[in-house]
Order: C-alpha cells, then sequence, then structure tokens
C-alpha cells in the first residue's frame, strides 16, 4: 500500500516563484555584464589578446600618477568630510538651535543636487575672476588673484568635501535620534564633560554610521569625475578623468579600457571592504544604516 500511494503521487511541479529571478539577471546581463565583458575583452587587445597591454598601461608613469591623485584625494576628501560631518551633525542633533530641523532637512536637498553645480559655485567665488579674488584684488590694489587654491589638489579636495559630506551627515542624524537622551543626562549630571560624553557614548553608537557613510564617500569619490573636470585642476588627473582622456581625446581605446578594468576592481574592492567593515561594526544593525 505504501509503494502504491508513492506511485500514485503526483510528481513536484516546478515552482513559478522561482522564475521572477529571470528578469532581474536577463536585465543585468544586457545592462551591466555584456558591456563590461566588452570592455574586458577589449583590454587585453584587439589582435592577439595577452597581459603586455595591462603591463604596459600599468606601468606607465601617467596611470601611475593618475592612481596615486585617485587615492590621495579619495582618502583626503573622505577623511574631511567624516570629521566636518561629525561635527555639523553633533551640532544640528544636540545643540538647540532656531531652524535645526530645517537644517537637517537642507541635508536631502543638497544630496539631490549635480556635483557640477558645486563646482561652479566655487568657480565664482574662489576662481581666479571670481566673487573673492576680485573683491581683494579691488580694496588691496593687487594685481594677480591672491587666493588660488582653487586649480590644485586641494580645491578638488574641498570642492568633494562640500558634495558629499551629507552622505556622512543622513546617517548621522538618523543614527543620533536613537541615543536614548537620559544617558547623556545621566552623564552630564554626573560631571561628565561634552568631550568625554561625545567620545564615550555618542562616538560608539555612531561609529556604524560613520563606517557606512565614509565608505560610501570613499567609493564616490574614487570614482568621482565631474569634480575633477569642471575644475581643471593642473596636473591633477585622476582614473575617471584619464579613462576619458584616452578614450575621447586620442581614440586609445584599449588603454582606456585597461584602466577602467583597474577602476572597477578597485570600485568592487572598496565595495567588499565596505561590507565587511559593516558586518564587523554594525553587528545587527548594519543593515539598517
Amino acid at each position: 500500500m505504501a509503494e502504491a500511494a508513492i506511485a500514485a503521487a503526483p510528481a513536484p511541479r516546478l515552482r513559478l516563484d522561482s522564475l521572477w529571478i529571470a528578469p532581474p539577471l536577463l536585465i543585468l546581463a544586457v545592462l551591466f555584464f555584456y558591456p563590461l565583458g566588452l570592455i574586458v575583452r577589449a583590454s587585453f587587445g584587439e589582435d592577439a589578446p595577452s597581459l603586455a597591454t595591462f603591463e604596459q598601461v600599468l606601468m606607465s608613469s601617467r596611470f601611475l600618477d593618475g592612481l596615486y591623485h585617485t587615492i590621495v584625494i579619495a582618502v583626503s576628501a573622505t577623511a574631511g568630510c567624516l570629521v566636518l560631518g561629525f561635527i555639523l551633525s553633533l551640532i544640528i542633533a544636540f545643540v538647540p538651535f532656531p531652524g535645526a530641523k530645517m537644517a537637517g532637512r537642507l541635508i536631502d536637498t543638497v544630496i539631490a543636487l549635480p556635483t557640477f553645480l558645486v563646482t561652479l559655485a566655487f568657480t565664482f567665488i574662489y576662481g581666479s575672476a571670481g566673487l573673492l579674488n576680485e573683491t581683494l584684488m579691488h580694496v588691496f590694489s593687487l594685481d594677480l588673484p591672491p587666493i588660488d587654491f582653487l586649480y590644485s589638489q586641494w580645491g578638488v579636495i574641498l570642492a568633494e568635501m562640500t558634495v558629499y559630506t551629507p552622505f556622512i551627515m543622513r546617517p548621522l542624524l538618523a543614527t543620533f535620534s536613537t541615543i536614548d537622551q537620559a544617558q547623556i543626562e545621566v552623564a552630564s549630571s554626573l560631571g561628565a564633560r561634552p568631550l568625554r560624553i561625545v567620545r564615550q557614548i555618542i562616538l560608539p553608537a555612531s561609529l556604524p554610521a560613520l563606517v557606512a557613510g565614509g565608505s560610501l564617500c570613499l567609493l564616490l569619490t574614487v570614482n568621482e569625475f565631474g569634480i575633477v573636470l569642471f575644475i581643471g585642476a593642473k596636473d591633477v588627473i585622476t582614473l575617471p578623468l584619464l579613462i576619458y582622456s584616452k578614450a575621447i581625446q586620442e581614440f586609445d581605446y584599449t588603454t582606456a579600457c585597461v584602466i577602467a578594468v583597474v577602476n572597477v576592481v578597485l570600485s568592487l574592492g572598496l565595495y567588499s571592504l565596505y561590507r565587511l567593515a559593516i558586518a564587523h561594526f554594525g553587528g545587527r544593525r548594519a543593515g539598517l544604516v
């Protein structure tokens, strides 16, 4: 009887729910994996694919210079965003002043703005013919603009700090809103100074948000193109700008594809470190940041 029942049982049918994974996989294959495969294929050369092109490009002084500027600008801008974002978030969240909530809402607006607007604003204010230089030259009767940091590596770093600091502040403000105010009040009543409260209560609670926001800023600054291009800093060439220069201006598509592959690998490596850092520092709250 048992064998007959087993034989009469209907064969398991394919669940239709499992087919829903096909459309997103198809979209990824067409819009991401196929173009990426073409770039990787082109990076090995057209005639006889080999690693010689990679070796030639990776050892060139121009690539090494671009990699150096990319890393220095990304790390410096991210560090500046972390410090500035943490200080501004502390002021907005814990220092009562009129308009604090409005300032927090404006952060979302800044995130939505394109990066070139900040670059243009920097040019109008700090450029050679900008408002600040024109005023100083007129007041002090100067022949040359006294402020010229904009067209340098520091100008790029400050512009990126202006653009990406809100990406640090947004998760920080969300984290600060969950901190129990009673802990701060008790610590203050026991004589703890503000710096100690920040160091022992606020900073540990905000560490997952700092790691998440800082990792995101690092990813964005490594791949930043518009700010570097619009500022036109002298002798400051990053990997995205080098890809543009090789592909659009020099029509050297093989070299551009090699650099693009390196940039993709660098970005994926940073993203992997970001996920590991979030899992380590964030614990169960890592997915909420």
